[in-house]
Formats: C-alpha cells, structure tokens, sequence
C-alpha cells in the first residue's frame, strides 16, 4: 500500500524537472514547511491520534539552526551538507518507515513515539558540521567532517531530552546517527537488534539514497562535496582515519561509479536491505534506486556534462570554503 501523501512520479510537469525538488517532483527539499508538512502527513495517516507538535517544532528549530537563528551556532556553511540534503534525507527516512509500518509482516511494529524518534534522527544527523559561535579554532564546518556524526549524535542527545523524552530515546536517537557515518562499522554499533536496529538501518539507508539519487548529485559531488573532503582532510589530526583524496571534483565524479558499488554493497548487507521499504511506500517502484542508477549510468559516460545548477541555500554572505580551492573543483 502506498503512503498517503500524494505523488505523481509519471506526471510530465514543469515541476519533475526543478532541482528543488524530491525524486517524485512533488515536494521542495528547500523548504522545512513543505518537507514538514509532508512528513506530518504520513506520520498523521501512520498514527491518526498522535500528536505532531514535536516533529512540527522539530522543523522548525532546524530551520533556525541552519539559517543563523541560534546565537549559540554560525549558520550553516556547509554547501554539500545543507538544509536541502538535511530535508531530503528526513523525507526519505519517513517514507521509509512509512513503508516498514504498512509492510512489516512479521517484525515489530513502530510505535509513534519511535516514528518521531526517527524524524528526529534524520533532522539532526548532520548538525555536528555547525560550528559554535565560540569556537575559535575551525573556520569552516567542513572541518568537522571526521567527528560530525559524535558531534552531532551528542547534540541530538540533549534535543531529545529537552523535547521530553526518556533517557532511552535519547540514547536511541544518538546512537542511530552512527549508522551514516564511518566513524563506526555498522556491525559494531551498540544499539542492540531487533527494531533499534533496524531503525538505525533505515537512517543510514535514508542518507545514502537521498543524496545519491538528487538531480543534482553529480554536480554537488563535483563542486561541493570535493572541497569538503579537501578541508576535513586539512583539519584531521595525524592519528585520524584518512579521507578519500582526489585530485579535482572531476576525479571525484569520476569514481561515481566505484561508489556506488560500494553504497549498494552497504544498503544489501550491514543496513539490511532497508532500501525495500521505499518501495513498498511508493507502491511499487522504487524511485530513490532508480534515481541513483541514472546517476551512475550518466557518471560513467564519457565527456559526460555537468550543466544542471543546485540551489544555493547558504544564508548571504556565507564562505563555505577559501578561494584557494577553486581551481581544483573542475
């Protein structure tokens, strides 16, 4: 069955061609409303009787996180972890569960306060690139990119608690977000099996089909992503683990395809093959693979040109990196 927000993956509109939109065309993944109001949709057709004011405040204090409204944090200065990824991951992450929860057979079954925990996960899971306005030692977010997920996974901690949840959410919530990075292999994470697991499995999954299957994803790789990998490597210790090193953002597309066997090889085993839940939302299809494959097949062409243009949605005036790096986009 699918979920109950509508979608028209076959409509030939304007709106399936705007970069600022989902992989069905219907919701902009710039705007935190519209991705709210998505989302408490499902949530509401999910659990009718639950109450959405977490999940609506939820939206709206990320808002004002990413956009300089919190005096404690800058704004966000990081183009490839933006707020637009940030919506769709959380997008993906509720259709997921969405999918899980209609679909599940025998597993267990969501309860609303683990739905929300999960919303709540997605929202937050790449604030750890925020840097406090105290903070005198980095100057750009990506600088963070070894140690954001514990930043971040910390933040989430304390956001849970203060939104009134128990100690046991919280610890949830933050130990999910180890499941999108690396700092930790997926098999070694402590957050027991059955359903916290699988909720883990769906986040992961949620980051790496969002961002993989964007319109925009091959030129995000090649012009925004690049340079954060080229200063989180400036900013690790030498005992750290050491980032992927390219020699351009054009290299960096250019092993498009090598990634993308290493995702699904990610998504089949240590994340469960949770990617089947999108699916089982939509109906059917399942547009986040088949979004990532044209990605992949285009990647792999040769001479292939990168002309779509991502939103920008950095606050003005924002240096997401030093002009030193410009000419090692391309």
């Amino acid at each position: 069955m699918p979920g109950s927000y509508p979608y028209t993956p076959d409509a030939k509109t304007p709106s399936m061609q705007r970069n600022d939109r989902d992989v069905t065309g219907t919701v902009q993944t710039t705007d935190a409303a519209a991705v709210g109001g998505a989302v408490v949709r499902l949530y509401g057709g999910l659990f009718p009787r639950a109450h959405a004011g977490p999940i609506e405040r939820a939206f709206a204090d990320a808002a004002r996180l990413y956009d300089g409204g919190d005096l404690a944090y800058w704004p966000c200065d990081t183009e490839y972890h933006d707020i637009q990824h940030m919506l769709d991951v959380t997008l993906a992450m509720a259709r997921l569960m969405d999918g899980y929860q209609r679909n599940r057979g025998a597993e267990t079954p969501l309860s609303a306060e683990l739905y929300v925990i999960g919303i709540l996960a997605a929202l937050f899971h790449d604030i750890g690139y925020l840097r406090r306005r105290n903070d005198q030692r980095h100057r750009y977010g990506a600088e963070y990119t070894l140690i954001h997920v514990s930043r971040g996974a910390a933040y989430l901690r304390d956001y849970v608690r203060e939104l009134g949840f128990g100690e046991r959410l919280a610890q949830l919530a933050g130990t999910m977000l180890h499941f999108t990075g690396y700092e930790r292999r997926a098999e070694s994470i402590r957050i027991g099996t059955g359903l916290p697991r699988r909720m883990g499995q769906l986040l992961g999954t949620a980051d790496i089909i969002a961002q993989m299957s964007d319109r925009c994803y091959l030129e995000k790789c090649r012009d925004r992503l690049y340079p954060e990998f080229v200063l989180g490597a400036r900013a690790a210790p030498p005992s750290a683990p050491r980032l992927p090193v390219f020699a351009s953002g054009a290299e960096l597309v250019a092993r498009t395809p090598y990634f993308y066997d290493g995702a699904m090889h990610r998504l089949e085993t240590t994340l469960g093959r949770a990617y089947d839940y999108a699916a089982r939302h939509f109906g059917g299809a399942n547009h986040y693979l088949d979004g990532m494959r044209k990605n992949v097949a285009y990647a792999a062409k040769p001479g292939a040109l990168l002309r779509r243009k991502p939103p920008h949605t950095l606050v003005p005036g924002t240096e997401p990196y030093p002009p030193d790096l410009l000419p090692l986009i391309h």
